[in-house]
């Protein structure tokens, strides 16, 4: 990014940044130390392309992105006001030809989002110096580059990327044992199976009647006999973490494995973004809206702001716009426990219009959206909180286009099937669920993967493409179970040609079963 691009920020600005700062955190926003600079558009769209960050990687997909962004801007089909990050401290870029209601928006936006990424727990697992280490990969990349030659580890870059999805978000979360081959020896036995051995949980007073020291002995000697001679598989349970899988067992150079790291780093950084899009949204809306219209707009102010904010959650049949699904949710939120229309009693009010006029004066909505920016994501978020009054509300329905009337016509109000299937798409970002079930297929180190279907075909194209780029980078023939039009079907390529065939009864099946 050229250092000219770069605008001081204005006294003006300064002091905003510092008031709205101060009215937030009055306001109960907790947030690390936010860093602004003012940027024009075209180094907007630089940051932008780069996923936020000013250094990244050379690869053209960036410069691919750069350019569908800036024909956005010049075609007046989009137009970013601003770019927040991850970090501590954050970083946030303004757009130096917004209007002062714009930058006090937006200001009070980023306060907002740097909170969520602060509290809530999907966020809490992230590296917090990534632009730092962003800045670090791009350096390994490039050493790789000087090395290797550009063409080679472009290429292999291409493989990765296109297999980025293929992490396990949760995993940050879950303690699980060593994924190591346990080794083929007497000790490696005895260490395998007193992982195996089943102990009871206990106080530690009932210890030794709970688990008597005898049966502990009998057990664990019955397992290191069963397990003299025998295979252990690799994974030892289905794995979905297919990344981790490669860069323990792929036949690797050095700088691919480092360039496989580095995008599988970057993949379970922007994860809780996918993850809480719609919440994370919703809740900078739901305070920008609060703090300007109750702190900081100037009656010259408002028709502008009321513009803006009005173009900002703008929505139309069909379309869900995250802005206005995240804050009419908090907003109902707030409402609902303000009135005390929450909790058994009321879900068991015999009348819709009983219920409707529910008001115990419990005032805890405040307290209530707080706890649901702490623990929630999209998914148990839209689960819980998303009710079929405010379905009605907000117009989400089934539409289709109709040719004779040339509008878009609604065709189900089916609140539970409308509720399933936008769980469905915010479920694993709407992508499919794809696990390690054998590393070792038919013992000749081939890879077998499967689809755990969840309701959803795979798309044959992108599957057969994926299948290709990850056996690029395990070097020997791969497999991918899915299920097809209620069929079991096996996609396998070999590093030539790719195939597919019913799985069937005398087909090898893998360690695992998914």
């Amino acid at each position: 990014m050229a250092e000219s691009a770069e605008l001081k920020l204005s006294a003006e600005l300064t002091d905003y940044a510092r008031k709205i700062a101060g009215v937030a955190r009055a306001a109960g926003l907790d947030f690390f130390e936010t860093r602004f600079e003012v940027v024009d558009y075209d180094t907007m769209c630089q940051i932008a392309a780069y996923g936020g960050f000013p250094q990244r990687y050379p690869h053209w997909r960036f410069g691919m992105e750069y350019e569908k962004l800036r024909k956005q801007h010049v075609y007046g089909l989009g137009r970013i006001y601003e770019m927040v990050i991850n970090n501590d401290p954050c970083y946030a870029y303004l757009l130096s030809d917004n209007e002062m209601t714009d930058q006090k928006l937006v200001m009070a936006h980023v306060y907002a989002h740097c909170d969520f990424f602060k509290n809530n727990i999907w966020f809490s697992k992230t590296n917090r110096r990534m632009m730092d280490e962003f800045a670090n990969h791009a350096t390994r990349v490039r050493r790789h580059i000087d090395r290797e030659g550009f063409e080679p580890v472009e290429k292999f870059v291409d493989v990765c990327v296109s297999i980025e999805n293929l992490i396990d978000p949760h995993s940050a979360f879950m303690r699980r044992e060593s994924l190591e081959r346990p080794a083929a020896t007497a000790t490696g036995r005895r260490i395998h199976a007193e992982q195996q051995v089943v102990r009871y949980q206990t106080k530690p007073y009932l210890e030794r009647w709970v688990n008597p020291p005898e049966r502990l002995k009998e057990e664990r000697q019955k397992l290191i006999d069963r397990g003299r001679g025998e295979h252990h598989s690799i994974p030892p349970q289905p794995m979905r973490d297919v990344l981790l899988f490669l860069l323990k067992y792929a036949p690797l150079e050095d700088w691919e494995a480092d360039i496989l790291s580095i995008v599988r780093e970057e993949s379970y950084y922007y994860a809780p973004q996918g993850q809480t899009k719609i919440m994370n949204e919703g809740w900078a809306t739901f305070w920008h809206s609060r703090l300007m219209t109750r702190h900081l707009l100037k009656d010259d102010e408002l028709i502008t702001y009321c513009d803006h904010h009005a173009g900002t959650l703008a929505t139309s049949p069909g379309n869900l716009n995250p802005y206005k699904m995240g804050v009419e949710i908090f907003r109902d939120i707030e409402e609902r426990w303000n009135k005390g229309q929450f909790g058994k009693e009321f879900d068991e009010c015999p009348s819709i219009e009983e219920r409707r006029r529910r008001d115990t004066k419990a005032m805890l909505g405040m307290e209530k959206v707080f706890e649901v920016r702490r623990v929630y994501n999209d998914v148990t978020f839209i689960d819980e909180f998303l009710t079929a009054d405010l379905a009605d509300r907000l117009k989400l329905y089934h539409y289709r286009y109709d040719p004779a009337t040339r509008r878009m016509v609604v065709v189900d109000r089916d609140f539970e099937k409308i509720k399933a299937q936008l769980l469905f798409a915010l479920t694993n970002h709407g992508q499919p669920y794809i696990y390690i079930a054998d590393g070792n297929y038919r013992n000749r180190g081939e890879l077998y993967m499967a689809h755990r279907h969840t309701g959803a075909d795979l798309d044959i194209r992108f599957a057969v493409e994926t299948l290709k780029n990850v056996q690029a980078v395990w070097r020997r023939p791969v497999h991918l179970q899915a299920q097809i039009n209620d069929e079991m079907v096996l996609f396998s390529f070999d590093g030539q040609q790719s195939q597919q065939q019913k799985i069937h009864a005398d087909l090898p099946k893998p360690a695992h079963k998914v």
